[in-house]
């Protein structure tokens, strides 16, 4: 059966609230895994290309994070029903790109747009604490955002995590720099289209590119908190670059849920359901199965 056909190419990075040229001009290849046809060019990133995301994100950090939570909060509603409104849309695109069932893209649509709502429904929760040590005293602490944050991105979920992951960071009043996954870059950038005329310039900057995009952007003095998830060697790797000036770093890494199954249990079922939670509509990613066990 032949593949659908993609009507989307990237305009440009997305940076500063623009769409821009990468500065050494280059670019590669999306690739359908399907039958492996091009989707489209798409524009690779340089370490020019993420400082200039890196300071835009950081000149709109200052606004943004003194606007009213509520406002804060209203975009990432508006965001979620633009999301909705173009779900099916989105769900081809990454079903495309990178190989995952579309059934599976459109709930990740569903979830995304949830997610968003509840993160705009937590800004009211971003609270410190206040004590008295003593008649004279009164103690407190206030939360305040980190400033930019980086949010490098796997392929198995790729508009999902572009949104979602950097949704919490927003809410809290930070800006944010994303990197897509090179393998399914296609659908971060539609997510810089729909950003526009919600987000203030700069607040979300969109890129894409290897590992070495990803390096840069770890290693910048204005990225003060990272996020990445994907495999562990990438992960150890984070780690000790944001060592050495003490950035916050949360890594979701290569874990799988390999599934035991009892002498006791019925063959078949355990079976069944076993593919079940292998998630096939994810590309099969999520467990492995010990088929000696239900022999």
């Amino acid at each position: 059966m032949q593949s659908p056909k993609l009507n989307f190419s990237p305009r440009g990075l997305y940076i500063g609230g623009r769409w821009v040229a990468s500065a050494e001009d280059k670019s590669f290849a999306s690739i359908n895994p399907s039958n492996m046809d091009k989707l489209a060019d798409v524009p690779s990133a340089g370490a020019v290309d993420v400082d200039a995301a890196v300071r835009a994100a950081k000149r709109a950090f200052t606004d943004w994070s003194r606007l009213p939570i509520k406002e804060r909060a209203r975009c990432l509603e508006r965001l979620a029903d633009r999301i909705e409104e173009n779900a099916d849309a989105l769900a081809l695109i990454d079903a495309v790109d990178s190989g995952n069932a579309i059934v599976g893209m459109r709930s990740d649509m569903t979830w995304t747009a949830d997610w968003l709502r509840y993160c705009a429904g937590l800004v009211t929760e971003i609270k410190g604490e206040t004590f008295s040590p003593g008649d004279r005293h009164l103690n407190f602490t206030r939360r305040q955002p980190f400033g930019v944050v980086a949010k490098i991105n796997p392929f198995n979920h790729p508009f999902r995590f572009c949104a979602e992951k950097a949704a919490a960071p927003l809410a809290a009043g930070n800006t944010v720099v994303i990197k897509g996954s090179e393998q399914a870059p296609l659908s971060s950038f539609r997510l810089g289209e729909l950003c526009e005329g919600i987000f203030p310039d700069g607040v979300i900057n969109i890129i894409a590119g290897d590992g070495l995009v990803g390096a840069a952007l770890v290693r910048h003095p204005d990225v003060h908190r990272i996020g990445f998830v994907g495999s562990v060697p990438t992960g150890r790797n984070i780690a000790q670059e944001a060592a050495a000036d003490l950035k916050r770093v949360s890594l979701e890494l290569g874990g799988k849920n390999p599934i035991v199954i009892f002498p006791d249990a019925d063959p078949k079922k355990a079976a069944t359901t076993a593919i079940k939670g292998m998630n096939m509509n994810r590309q099969g990613q999520s467990v492995q199965l010990d088929l000696a066990r239900v022999r």
